[in-house]
């Protein structure tokens, strides 16, 4: 059954619009603005595909008993009422503009399809364990729609690429390893309605990436798209600001060993070449001229520099 168009912009697509003409439209990479417009024509009716919301929310009966195999995806497209589009799609601002410019367009949407699936598979699987373990055929009547659960795989891998000590939650600093999980409980406890199983099975994605697994189907894939020769982006680094940071996230410690160079832009480390040459460690702090000093005294604090 096709969706009647809705009559008005509730507060939810409001909010949206202001958050993304402050953001800056110009600002946002390709895949992750297609992906956020397509959903609010979809929510909005615009696009009037032939099912309604509800016909393809992801249940385990729908897709192990009536096989009902366009709910893996379909499902995530979808969206409760506007306030859920909008705390959605502005998590998926945060997080496409970082990993969309660390692993190029090309990855970025196989990651986008990969974690789908993905996603959804972990959670019909979660879904038949708990009704087996608990032997209560409720969770198998569970239905979940919204992006949620793979913005949740997004989070836990730009987690792991940002880096950093610590995150935000609700203004409580948080160690950065647990913090998705931590994430997890207090959007439960604050948002029944939430999927947590669903949650959880974003997070499972995540970590499945992360740890290697997943990881090495999404490079296949993309070697086969882009060429065995192409990185596709793979090991290209960020030199904006830091998107997790505008949530709160707290700057990486010092590393061991020197910082690369994105991440002393991202934190105001601006050297020029000559500062950094000069810098604390440097035999030439305090703004000595190396044109006023002997050749042999310039040649021996030279040396000292790799003692």
């Amino acid at each position: 059954m096709a969706r009647s168009r809705r009559s008005g912009m509730g507060l939810g697509l409001m909010l949206l619009g202001y958050k993304l003409y402050s953001i800056g439209m110009n600002t946002i990479p390709p895949v992750t603005l297609a992906l956020i417009i397509g959903q609010c024509l979809l929510f909005l009716g615009v696009l009037d595909p032939p099912w309604s919301r509800y016909d393809v929310c992801l249940s385990g009966e729908h897709i192990l008993y009536y096989k009902d195999y366009r709910r893996l995806v379909l499902s995530a497209i979808e969206h409760s009422d506007d306030m859920h589009l909008y705390h959605n799609m502005i998590s998926l601002v945060l997080k496409g503009r970082t990993l969309e410019r660390l692993y190029g367009s090309v990855k970025f949407v196989i990651l986008i399809v990969v974690f789908t699936l993905a996603t959804s598979l972990t959670y019909v699987g979660l879904v038949w364990g708990a009704t087996e373990v608990l032997e209560s055929y409720s969770y198998m009547k569970q239905c979940a729609i919204g992006f949620s659960g793979v913005l949740f795989a997004l989070k836990v891998l730009t987690t792991h690429v940002e880096g950093g000590s610590h995150r935000y939650i609700h203004g409580m600093a948080v160690p950065a390893k647990y913090a998705v999980w931590i994430e997890l409980v207090v959007i439960h406890v604050l948002v029944p309605r939430a999927s947590f199983i669903g949650h959880l099975a974003g997070i499972l994605v995540g970590l499945a990436y992360v740890w290697g697994p997943l990881r090495i189907l999404v490079e296949m894939i993309h070697a086969t798209i882009a060429g065995p020769y192409s990185d596709g982006g793979s090991h290209r680094r960020s030199y904006g600001q830091s998107y997790t940071y505008m949530r709160g996230t707290v700057g990486p410690e010092q590393n061991y060993g020197q910082q690369p160079e994105y991440e002393r832009q991202n934190y105001g480390w601006n050297f020029t070449n000559e500062q950094y040459e000069a810098g604390e460690s440097s035999p030439y702090a305090g703004g000595t001229r190396t044109n006023n000093i002997h050749a042999e005294e310039l040649r021996r604090r030279r040396l000292q520099r790799f003692q």
